[in-house]
């Protein structure tokens, strides 16, 4: 299993090409991907998105949250901010939902660096892209 970022979700609903969005379509062909949360609520914000696009992301399987978990993104959170990193609040949502799935994450966003170098997130990392996240 294999989770995806918004990042990653946009690049790939906007066609652009990168071993992101190709990863995300082959575990999408394989049944192999599953949703944050937090991802689909980002990408339902959007009051554009094609109906049919919404309904095929409200299909896929969740991240079920496990008991603790509001604490644990809390816990996260404060761990990537006090190595003098930033830490929004949807990517440590995002980040505690695959950590405590054991999945990896696909994105384009270099700030979900911090959660891996703060409590090892498993990241695939679309390398065409710029990294923010890095100083």
């Amino acid at each position: 299993m294999i989770a995806a970022d918004t990042s990653t979700w946009i690049a790939y609903l906007q066609g652009e090409p990168g071993s992101d969005t190709d990863l995300l379509d082959r575990a999408l062909f394989d049944k192999q991907a599953v949703m944050p949360p937090a991802v689909l609520a980002e990408l339902l914000s959007d009051p554009k998105l094609n109906p049919a696009v919404v309904e095929t992301l409200s299909e896929l399987p969740l991240i079920e949250p496990e008991p603790g978990y509001w604490e644990r993104a809390g816990a996260l959170r404060a761990k990537v901010f006090a190595r003098g990193r930033k830490a929004r609040l949807g990517d440590a949502l995002i980040a505690q939902s695959c950590l405590d799935s054991g999945i990896q994450i696909i994105t384009r966003d270099g700030d979900f660096n911090a959660f891996a170098d703060a409590a090892g997130l498993g990241l695939i990392v679309e390398t065409n892209s710029p990294d923010p996240g890095r100083p």
